[in-house]
């Protein structure tokens, strides 16, 4: 069973937790008002422009109608990166059902063609007589080691043949061995009309 997964990216949503909180956006500016506010007052007193005793201190740099402004623009800075996410619209429960995905999709990868190898000698030892699908996949696996996918490939299959010689089985095996999940769809109950 292959134990190798990676993680494909395909959206550009930025999740909640991704974005920054506002305590921190509001200490950020804080910093940088009085970091600027420091090095104006130390480049007009050098030029002697302002006395060295009419300096503001750094405790005081920063008055309440400095923090006011900056909770203001902090909010609004937090609203745009928020309609910027790609999921603003969505409602919480889909936010959540959309978290698994951070990162990317996990699929399964097979690392080495040794691995191809093992996997579809495994499969061949449950199930010899399916022999041609286990072949075709056993292809694709090796294709997919030796150029260094992200994830797997192999070309798609249908499996013919009566009822019970194992087509099902051999798919979950299949599924099994490369530690992927399995969806069944009974279509035996459907009429088969040709036009």
């Amino acid at each position: 069973m292959t134990q190798s997964q990676s993680k494909i990216p395909f959206h550009n949503l930025t999740f909640h937790d991704d974005l920054p909180k506002l305590r921190y956006v509001e200490a950020r500016l804080k910093a940088f008002l009085k970091t600027t506010r420091e090095r104006v007052q130390r480049i007009e007193i050098e030029a002697g422009r302002m006395a060295d005793e009419d300096r503001a201190f750094s405790y005081g740099i920063v008055d309440d109608a400095d923090m006011r402004q900056i909770k203001i623009r902090s909010v609004r800075y937090l609203e745009r990166l928020h309609s910027s996410t790609g999921m603003y619209h969505l409602a919480e429960e889909s936010r959540v059902r959309l978290t698994p995905l951070k990162g990317g999709a996990p699929v399964a990868r097979i690392a080495t063609e040794h691995e191809a190898d093992e996997i579809a000698a495994d499969l061949h030892a449950e199930m010899p007589w399916m022999a041609p699908a286990t072949e075709a996949v056993w292809h694709g696996l090796r294709a997919s080691a030796r150029e260094g996918l992200p994830g797997l490939r192999f070309s798609p299959l249908v499996l013919v043949g009566s009822p019970g010689i194992g087509k099902s089985f051999w798919a979950r095996r299949l599924a099994h061995h490369l530690a992927t999940p399995t969806t069944l769809i009974d279509a035996t109950g459907e009429p088969a009309l040709l036009p």
